[in-house]
């Protein structure tokens, strides 16, 4: 009786690998986000996309797509996570360093005129689709807010600010100037010391006395 000689141990790794699936291919999903973001720019809706017409100006397979993200809500919420700058490492050693660091941050993204303009094609449509502004507010702003809201805290605790803050309301004073000149306002400058001075105009009421 014969015995069959067994797989090579390579074949064996590769029918593994296939039954597991082939690994994401990044050029593919760059292709994919590229593509909605040139659309956007192109002044199509959210509600004018859908995964079979980003699948063929991607040139790319609508099952590929579909593969990588579950729907269009999922899609756009790593396109608009593909404009934002990565957070930026602060030194805890300072309140107000700390939070002209967050500032800063918001202050580039706005220098940035494809992500600024965007976003704001985005910002002003997405309230018509609650899901994707409920993940986008959930995985994106909210992760944002609470950095400024930790600094805030921090200062609370080791005596750099008052102890009564109202801290939301401290963070959207803090943050809320630099968005408007950024995402709502087309020609607003951004000069390099705007950071600074937003944060000593908000610090000044907020020290203790």
């Amino acid at each position: 009786m014969t015995t069959a000689a067994p797989a090579p141990a390579s074949a064996t790794a590769s029918g593994a690998a296939e039954r597991r699936g082939r690994p994401r291919n990044a050029a593919v999903d760059t292709a994919v986000v590229e593509t909605v973001l040139r659309l956007l720019e192109d002044g199509v809706g959210l509600g004018e996309l859908s995964m079979e017409r980003i699948a063929r100006e991607a040139g790319v397979g609508k099952a590929t797509v579909y593969r990588r993200w579950a729907g269009k809500e999922a899609l756009m919420l790593d396109v608009l996570r593909s404009l934002e700058h990565a957070a930026p490492e602060l030194a805890g050693e300072s309140v107000r360093d700390d939070l002209v660091t967050l500032l800063e941050t918001l202050r580039r993204r706005g220098l940035a005129k494809r992500s600024s303009a965007v976003l704001r094609t985005v910002l002003a449509q997405i309230k018509a689709h609650p899901e994707l502004w409920r993940e986008y507010h959930e995985k994106v702003v909210r992760v944002r807010r609470e950095a400024v809201h930790a600094v805030l805290r921090r200062g609370a605790a080791t005596g750099e600010l008052r102890s009564d803050l109202d801290v939301e309301l401290m963070g959207d004073l803090i943050v809320s100037p630099m968005l408007s000149r950024a995402m709502f306002h087309d020609r607003a400058e951004l000069p390099e010391d705007l950071p600074g001075k937003i944060v000593d105009a908000v610090l000044e009421g907020i020290r203790p006395r």
